[in-house]
């Protein structure tokens, strides 16, 4: 199979090209796809074409109504109700704030299923409590942004739908439930860590455990929590599909943060509805141009490139999963998470 080397070199230089220069990831990706296809002498049409099948997916439907329900549970008062649980289960311990921290996160990703949701939601009221109660600006900063990626693994997140829709055949509920070890195994480690840092440099712990405060804690946050109920065991069970759920978990976090918690007004919901539309379109744009990029490298076969070259180094799959794996890091260090999926899936 002979490769048309000049074709994928003007699309990959020149989308790294314009990430290292700060363009934003959208833009980079389509305007690095318009000069491939412009070079490959094909219609621009192709580019509108593939930006509409990119979003014309029932299942990535499912990612609008998570990051409604992220957004609603968010500013609806679930912050605080999440924070005094997980302060009422660990706060106790060396480092408490710090490990109240990571716990809340745990809950909350298993709500918004989204890290900045995450940052946005429980770092604003986290941070400022930590320095207060004698942590360093630094470590607090560091863990409550660690913590956020607890987001991207507990269930719903809307970045496994993104990798669902652009693997194929993939199940979601499989996902959901792959999500749950390494996103526990995750706040894990980062507890211990922190148990350590915190001894070393003598943070304050917290009040003493109360397990009358817990039950009275876990009955005030149990209207959140059963959000995740509704939308990971109604998948995971087959009740229905993660689109159905999504829809149904933001009507549920619509009452609960109106009339349960009472902490929006209609006002509020409609200001949080144009957060949303602000976010959705970002991913979604974002979403539409990494498929003609996507797009591009299948019709180059920039695939079967990449797996002749991986299997040229080694045929050994734990040294190919070690290669694909620093591949992910050094991506990760310059592009956000759905991008990745997007650009990468096809090709590893």
């Amino acid at each position: 199979m002979t490769y048309n080397t000049t074709a994928i070199a003007i699309l990959l230089v020149s989308f790294l090209v314009m990430v290292f220069l700060r363009f934003p990831i959208a833009y980079a990706v389509a305007i690095s796809a318009i000069f491939c296809l412009t070079y490959q002498g094909l219609p621009l049409s192709t580019l509108v074409q593939q930006m509409v099948k990119g979003i014309s997916s029932f299942s990535l439907m499912a990612v609008p109504f998570f990051i409604t329900m992220g957004v609603l549970m968010g500013s609806g008062g679930i912050s605080e109700k999440l924070l005094n649980l997980a302060d009422a289960l660990v706060g106790w311990m060396t480092g408490g704030l710090a490990m109240v921290n990571i716990v809340a996160s745990l809950f909350f990703g298993g709500i918004s299923g989204s890290a900045s949701a995450d940052t946005a939601s429980l770092g604003s009221l986290e941070i400022p409590m930590m320095v207060d109660r004698g942590y360093d600006v630094d470590f607090s900063t560091a863990v409550t942004i660690s913590s956020s990626v607890e987001g991207m693994l507990i269930p719903p997140s809307h970045n496994m739908v993104i990798y669902a829709t652009t693997a194929g055949g993939i199940s979601v509920g499989a996902l959901f439930i792959a999500g749950y070890l390494p996103g526990c195994l995750l706040a894990l480690s980062l507890m211990i860590m922190s148990y350590f840092i915190a001894k070393k440099r003598h943070y304050p712990k917290g009040d003493k455990f109360s397990g009358k405060r817990l039950w009275k804690e876990f009955r005030t946050s149990i209207w959140a929590l059963s959000a995740l109920l509704i939308v990971v065991v109604g998948v995971v069970a087959g009740v229905f599909t993660a689109t159905e759920s999504a829809a149904i978990a933001v009507i549920y976090s619509l009452i609960v943060s109106v009339y349960v918690y009472k902490g929006m007004t209609w006002k509020d919901v409609w200001h949080s509805i144009d957060t949303c539309i602000d976010t959705l379109s970002i991913v979604l744009i974002l979403i539409s141009t990494s498929n003609v990029f996507g797009y591009c490298l299948t019709t180059l076969h920039v695939p079967e490139l990449a797996a002749n070259a991986i299997r040229g180094v080694s045929n050994n799959p734990y040294v190919i999963a070690l290669l694909i794996n620093l591949i992910l890091l050094i991506l990760g260090m310059i592009m956000d998470m759905a991008p990745i999926i997007l650009i990468s899936t096809p090709i590893l």
